[in-house]
């Protein structure tokens, strides 16, 4: 892993942490239209890097060594360029990470949930070379 992916790892977190800030403070912030009826904002666009989408599948999740399916879109990105997990303890959640469809409009990547976590949440990042997204993954062993 170079200083650019994690840069942009770092960033990418800091992003949905702020998006998430965001997103809270949006209800405090509807406004009442003339019929009565709450008229919500539009949530605002995240920003260059940090446009990518992902899912795990199943998630939550409760079998060691089950295979997970990691889906999504580039949000503009050139393509998907790797998955990364995030540590339990500085153990990394995902094994053996295999990316079987790259296309930006709707990859697909294979992983096995390592044996040596437990009960958490954790981070399951995608590089789409220009493009970040993150997912929260939870397992229940």
């Amino acid at each position: 892993m170079n200083k650019g992916m994690i840069a942009a790892i770092v960033g990418a977190s800091l992003t949905v942490g702020v998006l998430g800030l965001g997103a809270d403070s949006a209800f405090a912030g509807d406004k009442v239209g003339t019929t009565g009826k709450i008229v919500a904002e539009a949530a605002p666009k995240p920003p260059k890097g940090a446009r990518a989408v992902v899912q795990v599948s199943p998630n939550p999740t409760a079998k060691r060594g089950e295979e997970l399916t990691i889906t999504g879109h580039c949000g503009g990105g050139k393509g998907l360029k790797a998955v990364v997990s995030g540590a339990y303890g500085g153990v990394p959640s995902l094994e053996n990470i295999r990316i079987i469809d790259d296309n930006p409009k709707k990859f697909l990547a294979k992983a096995t949930l390592s044996h040596k976590i437990g009960n958490g949440v954790g981070p399951v990042f995608v590089d789409c070379g220009g493009e970040v997204g993150v997912t929260l993954l939870v397992t229940h062993v």
